[in-house]
């Protein structure tokens, strides 16, 4: 026992850490086992109890598509958008997983409050958690559209360019969605209004990104009929969802879409034209998405230790 002591004594009191003292997003690293657990759980009881299970990762973007392109592709007229059908879904799988991560994210602490209150663990683990899941239940969705581009020509025009757009717009969505789960996440442990802002801001985001329309569309109306300036448009086009769409569009309408229009004999410039700076937007906008991260990790930061006595 008294050797023990000595041992004890020897070491610095620098070398201890203070407990339950928090290093932000570090700690999500330190304890990736506890994150693959969390995402784990988190994939396996999505759909417990489900007769269709995992099908309804394909069920729910099917049906939001085809509502969509009923009213807004047939009912609307907005199918001169070549090959619509592709960018329509191309569209709704990054606004998918923009919501499924933001939203979970935000309610992931609330959601969690028994080990919240009980056991000490680094908090950003729940919201990191909720992004990855979202992304699990994304592959599925991705795969679909993957196999509807095939079945369009896709892969006579795929491109390098096209691969790494796929994965930078993955990337500036997730970044993004973390940095606002973890501020309205932080923000709705007191707050409860948090959600209810946060389901607003879902529903305002469809809307907000070249999803339904072109981005076309947005510039003819702003310059052309209201006669705004143009800068209106350009930081429309920095807004990181509206950006990852865009991306996806590139990755997976325009490939699919080329050969559409070779093989009916329309000529090129029937194809929506790239947004300008499309490469540099990119860059752009996942400097936001990362700044929006650091913000919602300071403001999380600032909360977290009160979170277990407001709970």
């Amino acid at each position: 026992m008294t050797e023990s002591r000595d041992l004890f004594v020897a070491v610095p009191r620098t070398a201890f850490d203070t407990p339950g003292k928090s290093h932000g997003l570090i700690d999500v690293v330190r304890w990736r086992y506890l994150l693959r657990l969390l995402v784990r759980t988190g994939v396996t009881t999505r759909y417990r109890n489900s007769v269709l299970g995992w099908l309804w990762s394909y069920v729910r973007p099917a049906a939001q598509f085809l509502v969509f392109w009923i009213v807004l592709g047939i009912f609307m007229n907005l199918d001169r958008v070549p090959n619509y059908a592709v960018y329509l879904f191309s569209g709704i799988v990054v606004i998918n997983l923009f919501s499924e991560g933001f939203k979970n994210a935000t309610t992931s602490i609330v959601g969690n409050a028994a080990l919240v209150r009980k056991v000490f663990l680094p908090r950003q683990l729940f919201a990191v958690s909720a992004v990855l899941v979202s992304f699990v239940h994304f592959l599925p969705q991705v795969g679909l559209l993957l196999l509807v581009s095939l079945l369009m020509g896709w892969a006579t025009h795929i491109s390098a360019l096209s691969i790494l757009a796929t994965l930078a717009g993955m990337l500036i969505v997730m970044i993004f969605s973390l940095g606002l789960g973890l501020f309205f996440g932080a923000v709705n442990v007191r707050f409860r209004d948090a959600e209810n802002i946060v389901e607003l801001l879902l529903l305002l985001a469809t809307w907000a990104s070249p999803v339904l329309y072109a981005w076309t569309m947005v510039y003819e109306a702003v310059v052309g009929k209201l006669g705004w300036p143009s800068w209106i448009v350009d930081l429309y086009m920095l807004n990181p969802i509206t950006q990852g769409v865009e991306l996806f569009h590139y990755a997976f309408w325009r490939p699919a879409s080329q050969y559409l229009v070779e093989a009916s004999g329309y000529a090129g410039e029937a194809l929506t034209p790239f947004p300008p700076n499309l490469g540099i937007n990119t860059l752009w906008t996942l400097l936001i998405a990362v700044a929006t991260l650091l913000l919602g990790q300071l403001v999380f930061r600032r909360l977290e230790g009160k979170f277990a006595q407001d709970l």
